[in-house]
């Protein structure tokens, strides 16, 4: 039988047009019934006439129609992709713009740092109201693909609500293996690597070409000036904890306190223009694209020939589920002790098979130590992201902004507390789960000049170890 597909937040001229593209493109798919839900009627009706045009100049025998009622497009479902963006630029310019009053630079703002923890709170909730939409009415054993950011906190809240069978999607590992076999000169096809960790901060626990270890080459070439420039960041982190990793300077700068925390280590490390670490980079840019096809009819583009399949793992997907014929990906899943030093229950990036008997994450068991260590300090965030979001306890949101790596290099607790208050003041519309809650001030305590500490009596045991400090200095005398 022909495959549905509900693409959820389907407004998207770009992501949405290219996904379509794909699975069009794939004969398996090729009868597919896409069911394009956007809550903005104008975007959608656009997208819904590009695809039913793509549908009659390739001749295909799938059909295109379009919905604001996400249950309705849900309905009868064997696939839900997820691509909203809850809030627009209004919301993400929140995220980047107040936070760099309290001087939290960012750079992409859509993972971790202030930027995706709220984009968490907006997303968290609308993804919880999906999965129940399709344990209610979708086919039974239908897959979420999910595209959303923050992956891994959205995912972590997914695996704890829901019995839905979904995987979180991102291509960080294909255009990281890009820049591998460019550096290395080899063939990408020809690299055979496992890789495991969190989303964007994934690690190469295993990279080869031919049964050759690359590493050596790798770690040569990093020393060299030409490359390390392109890469400063993911290069310095390479080198200290002797492991690769899949995210760029941009995104890799903000997950960690290092590079970003003043204005000398930016001028260091996040130099490079756009996602080489510029400030607001991805903001500016997704700003400009958005502006740009605001107005733009998607029937005025010069062709809608349907031709070779993008990097998205998406189409690949539905074809294993379609044919049977396994498919192998790097996938989001809940963490059900597949790296073992890695809590369950959190989110992780592993490899995960594909066929028509559903997904099939693969254990990777323990991380190096390091590698482990570096993703709980963004594990720690995402738990409290995802409490906060579905609690609706605005106290978790001050606690994972607290515990944000970046944040807590550059802002004191009380400066941290009154960020979260401005940026939820800003962003309530967009925050259901907050209403009529509101985030405790921090009480303001002058002390006058000539206040002197309180004389209280010293704890016993502290007593004894002063006493015998004292008689150890007195001995040494």
């Amino acid at each position: 039988m022909p495959k549905k597909i509900a693409m959820i937040g389907a407004g998207s001229v770009v992501f949405c047009k290219t996904l379509m593209s794909d699975i069009m493109a794939t004969p398996a798919l090729a009868d597919s019934e896409f069911a394009l839900m956007s809550p903005t009627e104008s975007k959608l009706r656009r997208m819904e006439a590009f695809g039913q045009r793509m549908i009659k100049d390739n001749n295909l025998p799938g059909k295109v129609w379009a919905t604001t009622d996400r249950r309705e497009a849900i309905r009868d479902a064997d696939f839900v992709v997820v691509m909203i963006q809850v809030g627009g630029f209004h919301a993400y310019g929140v995220d980047y713009e107040i936070p760099l009053k309290y001087g939290v630079d960012q750079c992409i703002g859509d993972t971790l740092g202030p930027g995706g923890i709220f984009r968490g709170q907006r997303h968290i909730p609308v993804l919880v109201d999906i999965a129940k939409d399709m344990e209610e009415v979708a086919r039974p054993g239908a897959i979420m693909l999910q595209y959303a950011n923050p992956m891994a906190a959205n995912c972590l809240a997914l695996g704890r609500v829901s019995n839905v069978p979904f995987i979180g999607l991102c291509h960080g590992v294909q255009t990281t293996l890009d820049l591998i076999a460019g550096y290395c000169k080899v063939p990408k096809d020809e690299i055979s690597f496992i890789c495991g960790g969190i989303n964007h901060m994934d690690w190469f626990l295993k990279l080869e070409h031919r049964g050759r270890d690359l590493y050596p080459q790798l770690r040569e070439v990093f020393e060299r000036p030409e490359y390390y420039k392109n890469e400063k960041v993911r290069g310095e982190v390479f080198r200290h904890f002797g492991y690769f990793m899949t995210e760029s300077t941009g995104h890799l700068s903000e997950y960690v306190p290092w590079f970003r925390k003043n204005k000398q280590a930016l001028g260091l490390y996040c130099d490079e223009p756009a996602f080489g670490g510029e400030s607001g980079a991805y903001y500016k840019w997704g700003k400009a694209m958005a502006e740009k096809y605001a107005e733009v009819d998607p029937l005025q583009f010069e062709s809608t020939q349907i031709e070779q399949r993008s990097v998205e793992y998406c189409s690949y997907i539905l074809e294993a589920v379609t044919t049977g014929v396994p498919f192998r990906l790097m996938g989001n899943v809940r963490n059900d002790s597949y790296i073992t030093n890695l809590p369950n229950g959190c989110c992780v990036e592993v490899p995960t098979y594909v066929d028509d008997t559903g997904l099939h994450p693969t254990v990777i068991g323990a991380l190096p130590p390091q590698c482990a260590a570096a993703c709980m300090t963004n594990i720690n965030v995402q738990l409290l992201c995802a409490e906060a979001a579905l609690s609706g306890d605005p106290e978790h949101l001050v606690h994972a902004m607290a515990l944000d790596p970046l944040t807590a290099a550059v802002c004191t607790l009380k400066e941290i507390r009154e960020m979260t208050m401005e940026m939820l003041a800003e962003l309530r519309p967009y925050l259901p789960q907050f209403e009529g809650k509101s985030i405790k001030p921090t009480p303001t305590i002058s002390i006058p000049p000539d206040c002197q500490p309180v004389d209280v009596p010293l704890d016993p045991a502290l007593a004894i170890g002063k006493r015998f400090g004292t008689l150890i200095e007195q001995k040494t005398a």
